[in-house]
């Protein structure tokens, strides 16, 4: 980007393809600096890091005023984690038993983040999407999920502290010095990456022929979880259904009632962001929700459920393809 003359189509792809080896690289060195940091802070280290690459996205496209991106990239994000990366990682892993009671504990997160997102959504439908009044409805909107999310948090980290007793088992982890030199290398490089993805995003969609909705909702999200997308897959195929399960839905409840809150939250800082989603976006997202606690309902998987989570997933690239821009 600063050395050569590229076209801007290039670049997109290019930085695109880039920010998933930065990704894994977000993800690892969070993981090793949260075992020398314990459960509490490293969990705190995972929310605000292992988001990173989709937070920056985000909050660069604020700046640049691409607020459809930014409405799109999250809620394409959620979706994604839900139908995409669960639908592949059972395929992957055929048949085993997911944790019926985390599963659910993501799945009222997610319902409820639908539900409030409808509060800042509806007055959205008419008139200026991005009018600073429906910014300020979403504060309160924000500050809850974040409530919330905090609360769940904490009783979660309690759970599994009861239910995994700490063993003799150690892993070679990273020192923490390290951890956090290649955690602040990463998270800047993306930084960079990002700015050029989104500076190139408007002509990349322009030329393929698709609206920045699309790109944003589909490319985007896919790239920014491109690491815990394919780590989960790659767990499932190991035999480990429920560990790629917890992956999959506990990143879509993240990216929910923690990073959509925090995104709107700091937009003040730059541009005050509107969190007034579509109605294709908040009927695919609540849709979603739905279908996949159906299809899990049991808390048995199988590829027949991957393939039908997958499926879901089709229908929503395709609708989100038809709803063009707004």
């Amino acid at each position: 980007h600063y050395l050569a003359d590229l076209p801007e189509t290039a670049e997109f792809v290019i930085s695109a393809v880039a920010l998933i080896p930065l990704a894994w690289l977000i993800g690892e060195a969070t993981e090793h600096a949260a075992e020398h940091t314990g459960p509490g802070i490293g969990g705190f280290l995972n929310a605000t890091f292992g988001n990173a690459p989709e937070l920056i996205i985000a909050l660069i496209a604020v700046h640049e005023g691409l607020t459809e991106v930014v409405r799109g990239s999250l809620t394409g994000s959620v979706i994604s984690n839900l139908l995409l990366v669960l639908g592949a990682s059972l395929v992957a892993g055929g048949r085993g038993q997911l944790d019926r009671y985390s599963s659910f504990l993501a799945f009222g997160l997610l319902g409820l983040a639908a539900l409030l997102f409808l509060i800042p959504a509806i007055p959205g439908w008419e008139g200026d999407p991005d009018r600073e009044s429906l910014a300020a409805v979403a504060v309160p909107v924000s500050i809850v999920l974040l409530l919330v999310y905090g609360a769940v948090t904490w009783y979660s980290l309690r759970r599994h502290a009861r239910l995994h007793v700490a063993g003799d088992e150690v892993i070679a982890a990273w020192s923490l010095r390290l951890s956090l030199f290649a955690l602040g290398l990463a998270t800047l490089a993306t930084v960079f990456v990002a700015e050029i993805l989104v500076g190139s995003l408007e002509v990349f969609a322009d030329r393929a022929g698709v609206s920045e909705f699309f790109v944003a909702a589909v490319i985007v999200a896919v790239v920014g979880n491109a690491a815990e997308h394919g780590g989960a897959i790659v767990v499932a195929f190991r035999g480990k259904i429920a560990l790629a399960g917890e992956i999959a839905l506990s990143s879509a409840a993240q990216v929910a009632v923690f990073l959509i809150p925090a995104v709107a939250l700091l937009s003040w800082l730059l541009e005050p962001l509107a969190l007034s989603f579509r109605p294709v976006e908040i009927f695919a997202l609540g849709a979603s929700v739905i279908f996949t606690a159906i299809v899990l309902f049991n808390g048995h998987s199988s590829r027949l459920r991957g393939a039908a989570l997958l499926a879901g997933y089709a229908v929503v690239v395709v609708a989100f393809l038809l709803a063009g821009d707004r």
